[in-house]
């Protein structure tokens, strides 16, 4: 197998790409990839300070080195989980962070946060605490992380938080919020979570790449890793999903792709949509007894958004659109009926006026019968 571009040996094949590279070409593929992701969504510039979520697994370490090659000011926040399990899981991840460290950027900083000194428990132990998750370790192990996550962003003054989702983690998780039409999840899944309240801006560099395509990035640079994935995560959902998703790759190369960037490129074609499922679940907020301004949302049970304030208006002009939406500008109801009952009659006369001029330039030709449509509606024939 050849390189597309010198004609050298190809260590990687992409086939929804249609391209093969070599080791220098892919890692230049690889970094630009990454820059243009950066540019696209305008994550972040650099000027601005970066704190990148490490793990000590290959998306992590790869996406630490390309911001470092590239320029920007990231440093590392590697989270002390306790998790042993038999295989020392915790203890290996934080050691194949300080071997990146110390043999490829030496200059970099590394922040270090033990759950077990910082809470006075492990994520194993506290799972087997609380009812979060049902006993399982995943989701209290996730609030914590965000948490710690959020709070080292707010105290030191990054701009941003990166983390190393991959492409396959995206659509992994775009599947499985599709087939339980989580409206929430798939409102705020993109490669950009804003800043708000409380809560730090989180942008996914790597959103774009592969998984495939980041191993080869790490083994081409000669990046240690660990091999071996958390002892929690064996048989999740989110697994099994990729899987399947992987064989679907495998017939249809390029499918994984095409389906996350057209669900959530730059132009988002799917906006309207889900901030109109959005409004379905909110209630509207009155405007005298609440500081909330006009045109917001007092979110309910599985409300995806926080407020609809700015939002488009989306209405149906047919006689079932005449319910009010409930998350409507404020105004009193039978302005906004009165309103909508004037714009369906005025659709109605504009259809009605096109039928009528097309029928009085409409000139049926002589031959047509008596019993013909055209006569029986008083059409003249034409005069020969």
């Amino acid at each position: 197998m050849k390189c597309s571009k010198c004609g050298g040996l190809a260590v990687i094949n992409m086939r929804q790409h249609r391209l093969r590279l070599c080791a220098g070409h892919f890692v230049e593929w690889f970094v630009a990839m990454t820059q243009r992701t950066i540019e696209a969504y305008r994550m972040f510039i650099p000027a601005d300070r970066v704190l990148v979520a490490v793990s000590g697994g290959k998306d992590s370490l790869a996406l630490w080195d390309v911001l470092l090659r590239l320029g920007y000011q990231a440093e590392g926040l590697y989270i002390g989980l306790g998790i042993d399990e038999g295989i020392a899981y915790s203890a290996r991840s934080l050691e194949f962070c300080h071997k990146f460290v110390a043999g490829h950027h030496p200059a970099a900083v590394l922040h270090v946060v033990d759950v077990a000194a910082e809470y006075g428990q492990a994520i194993p132990d506290l799972a087997r605490r609380t009812q979060r998750g049902r006993g399982k370790a995943c989701a209290v192990c996730g609030l914590v992380k965000r948490h710690i996550m959020n709070r080292i962003a707010r105290d030191g003054g990054f701009t941003a938080i990166a983390t190393g989702h991959n492409l396959d983690d995206e659509v992994a998780v775009l599947m499985q919020n599709t087939l339980h039409w989580q409206v929430g999840y798939l409102a705020r899944q993109a490669p950009v979570l804003e800043e708000r309240a409380g809560l730090a801006r989180k942008v996914k560099p790597l959103a774009r790449l592969y998984e495939r395509e980041a191993a080869a990035y790490a083994l081409v640079q000669g990046i240690e890793y660990i091999y071996d994935e958390c002892p929690f995560a064996r048989g999740s959902t989110t697994n099994f999903y990729k899987e399947l998703l992987n064989q679907l790759e495998l017939k249809s190369p390029g499918a994984n792709s095409s389906s996350t960037c057209n669900f959530s490129g730059c132009g988002r074609p799917a906006r309207w949509f889900l901030s109109r499922l959005r409004r379905k679940s909110c209630t509207p907020a009155p405007a005298a007894a609440s500081r909330r301004p006009p045109g917001s949302c007092v979110p309910s049970a599985g409300c995806g958004s926080r407020t609809t304030a700015g939002q488009p208006e989306a209405r149906f002009y047919t006689s079932a659109a005449l319910t009010r939406p409930r998350c409507q500008k404020s105004c009193s109801s039978g302005q906004w009926r009165a309103r909508q009952t004037h714009r369906l009659r005025v659709r109605r006369n504009t259809r009605a006026v096109t039928r009528a001029n097309a029928a009085r330039n409409h000139r049926p030709p002589a031959s047509c019968s008596e019993r013909h449509p055209c006569r029986q509606r008083g059409f003249r024939p034409h005069s020969r």
